[in-house]
């Protein structure tokens, strides 16, 4: 659903505590639901999911509340397909993933080829992660790219002084970052999908997203081949709670 900005986030083993806790999966397929596929699932970056004391709350298109408890009709009903929520990933979770560059030539409506994509392959956690525990990216990449963060749906925004080259996370790989008493560990390039590319909420289409990507940040993704990118992956190494302005060490090679 829509991303949330938040000021604090509490780290562990398997990323941001009640980040992606629950998905819903597709009652036909046994898939999990994601606008990575944007004919059957682009109306969820109209909904929004907020965490309280009493647990998560999801907020439709028209303005309706309901508890995640009581969601899986008002979502099946608005997505023209039965679904239901589940906080337990199950083993060899999949996703389908249509190549962004089809979607783009096509169009969100086409019936383009959807391979499926297992998630959580580079997670110790028990979360619908699209990878590693953590997504990150710099102020450098977005801004060259003139995209804003909510629409690549990183967990942290990093914000590089001047002169950065766009892209930097690429040099990141391998590296340690460290916020306060969190370590993190850059484990992957990110590739991007067509989730960038469609309307969030009120923000209209944006091909540009993926567009810039594709014409200038293809790179070798182990594992998955050379694909076009924007932000990096990571794993904790070390967990706690990191604030908004909390200083970023890039630790030295």
């Amino acid at each position: 659903m829509l991303a949330a900005e938040v000021d604090d986030l509490v780290l562990g083993d398997g990323g941001v505590e009640g980040d992606r806790a629950l998905a819903l999966i597709d009652a036909e397929t046994g898939r999990v639901a994601t606008a990575k596929h944007p004919r059957l699932w682009r109306a969820l970056l109209q909904c929004t999911a907020t965490r309280d004391g009493s647990g998560v709350t999801i907020t439709l298109p028209d303005g309706r509340s309901v508890p995640a408890a009581e969601a899986d009709g008002p979502l099946s009903e608005l997505l023209g397909r039965r679904v239901r929520l589940s906080g337990e990933r199950p083993p060899g979770a999949e996703v389908e993933r249509p190549d962004p560059e089809d979607v783009l030539a096509e169009g969100v409506e086409a019936e383009v080829e959807a391979p499926t994509l297992e998630i959580a392959q580079g997670s110790p956690g028990s979360t619908f992660v699209d990878h590693s525990p953590l997504h990150l990216v710099t102020t450098a990449t977005l801004v060259h790219l003139g995209v804003e963060a909510l629409r690549y749906r990183p967990n942290i925004v990093i914000a590089t002084p001047p002169g950065a080259e766009p892209f930097v996370e690429n040099d990141w790989l391998g590296r340690e970052l460290v916020i306060g008493d969190v370590r993190l560990r850059v484990t992957l390039p990110t590739p991007r999908c067509s989730v960038p590319t469609l309307e969030h909420g009120d923000l209209p289409r944006a091909p540009e997203a993926v567009r810039g990507p594709m014409a200038q940040n293809r790179v070798e993704v182990t594992g998955f081949g050379v694909l076009p990118c924007a932000g990096a992956y990571a794993e904790v190494l070390a967990g706690g709670t990191v604030r908004t302005g909390d200083t970023v060490e890039l630790a030295q090679r």
